[in-house]
């Protein structure tokens, strides 16, 4: 009876492990999906993200890598970058455009290898903003440059993937937008799109983007068996039975890409100077220069992301330096103006000055704010600072000076006078003083005080 529990035992402790072991492997040979969400303008701290979920998702053999996109835009170099690592990427990378692909998303997504879009979103937009015609930093034949690179960099994208060349090249040359509709080819272009494209029918044909999709899983439902060509070699994407990875950034990935905006990068700049300066100017306050030098490193940083004009930095740093002359120069004002000038020209040249793919500029009320904030500090904190450095003491041995006291004794010329409560040792600098005269105390000399004879009288 024992052999025959122990066998039952036994047995069924070897039905427990098959049973795991074959969960295990229907789990790992289920198709993993990882999604990345991509919100905000494209900074070098969104490339390092794409690029690491890429690289995460080609080490699991995941079936697909889908990136959720909504992006008004952004840097150009950081736009080359996440396009050479999709186009290197050994797993299929596909692009959902989640409301907006703007002028960077443009490029990101045609070069996808599947690229979708939700409803209502839109794509497109994509010329670099520094080659606008109103922008005269630029002679004529470098705009064309541009505008021929960028778009050559389009036509190839949409000419490897399969999808409409003259619709691409149109988002960089004509800088015109399509909606969801318009992109799939669904619905009918606007007279003036067909005519721009010289088209003979109203609809994209091929398209600009594969797919429409209501959400996240419709899309991944739409993918399963769809063909695409990593390699040289032709992939089917499986994602019957899928596990969605929801792959988010670190928080040092969210932090970079919040200080990589150009309002963030001015308030830190304007942040770190005012600090600096006030530690300056009153040496031994800590929180200040700590604060400054932090900004400052935190500025530095986002002005080089964002490629920031130098004679912005200068214009902003030679307005710092007029509110602190006002402080020591009898000026009338016309310092603080200057400085005021200064700030807000290099709060307007502070960035957009390379071909980016979408306007880098600070809001105007930014502006407005900081200027208003640095002025009043520097006018009303640290000019009473430096005038309170510049005041004659008033406690301590050197506070003396001026006070009146009274003779405790004769001076003749030296006695003892009471001043502030305390007998000190005294010499008359001209005639004999009485017990009980007033003298004021006009020199301090160690432990011994210089008097002379109160004057009465107007």
């Amino acid at each position: 009876m024992l052999k025959a529990v122990r066998i039952s035992f036994f047995l069924l402790m070897l039905l427990l492990a098959v049973m795991t072991l074959a969960g295990s492997m229907a789990a790992s040979s289920s198709p993993q999906i990882y999604i990345l969400h991509v919100d905000d303008a494209i900074v070098p701290a969104v490339a390092g993200y794409i690029d690491r979920g890429i690289t995460q998702a080609e080490e699991n053999q995941a079936s697909a890598v889908i990136i959720e996109l909504s992006t008004p835009g952004g840097l150009l170099s950081t736009t080359e970058e996440i396009v050479d690592r999709i186009l290197e990427a050994k797993v299929p990378v596909v692009v959902y455009v989640n409301r907006w692909a703007g002028s960077a998303g443009t490029f990101i997504t045609l070069a996808s290898h599947v690229a979708a879009m939700a409803p209502a979103s839109r794509i497109g937009a994509a010329s670099p903003v520094s080659i606008d015609d109103s922008d005269d930093s630029l002679s004529d034949t470098m705009k064309r440059k541009l505008t021929e690179d960028t778009a050559a960099r389009i036509r190839s994208l949409a000419d490897l993937r399969g999808r409409n060349l003259k619709a691409a090249e149109a988002t960089v040359i004509e800088a015109l937008s399509f909606t969801d509709q318009e992109a799939l080819g669904l619905a009918p272009l606007t007279k003036d799109h067909q005519k721009l494209l010289e088209l003979d029918t109203p609809y994209l044909d091929p398209p600009l983007v594969d797919l429409g999709a209501e959400d996240l899983d419709s899309l991944i439902a739409q993918l399963n068996g769809m063909v695409v060509e990593i390699g040289g070699v032709e992939i089917t994407i499986v994602t019957d039975g899928y596990s969605k990875t929801d792959f988010g950034m670190s928080t040092v990935e969210k932090f970079l890409q919040a200080i990589s905006d150009p309002n963030i990068a001015y308030i830190l700049l304007s942040l770190a100077v005012t600090g600096i300066i006030l530690e300056f100017v009153n040496p031994g306050s800590i929180l200040p220069g700590v604060v400054g030098a932090i900004s400052l490193i935190l500025a530095f940083y986002s002005l080089a992301v964002l490629e920031a004009s130098w004679a912005g930095v200068f214009f902003i740093i030679l307005a710092f330096v007029m509110f602190i002359l006002e402080a020591f120069v009898t000026s009338f004002g016309m310092l603080t103006i200057g400085g005021v000038a200064s700030l807000v020209m290099g709060s307007i040249i502070l960035f957009g000055g390379g071909p980016e793919l979408f306007s880098l500029d600070i809001n105007w009320w930014v502006i407005a704010a900081v200027v208003f904030i640095v002025v009043a500090v520097f006018v009303f904190v640290i000019g009473a600072i430096i005038r309170t450095h510049r005041r004659r003491p008033q406690t301590g041995k050197e506070g003396l000076v001026g006070k009146v006291a009274s003779a405790h004794t004769v001076l003749d010329p030296t006695g003892m006078v009471l001043v502030e409560g305390e007998l000190w040792t005294a010499t008359s600098e001209a005639g004999r003083i009485e017990v009980g005269e007033e003298v004021t105390v006009t020199k301090v000399e160690g432990l011994k005080l210089k008097v002379s004879k109160k004057q009465t009288g107007g």
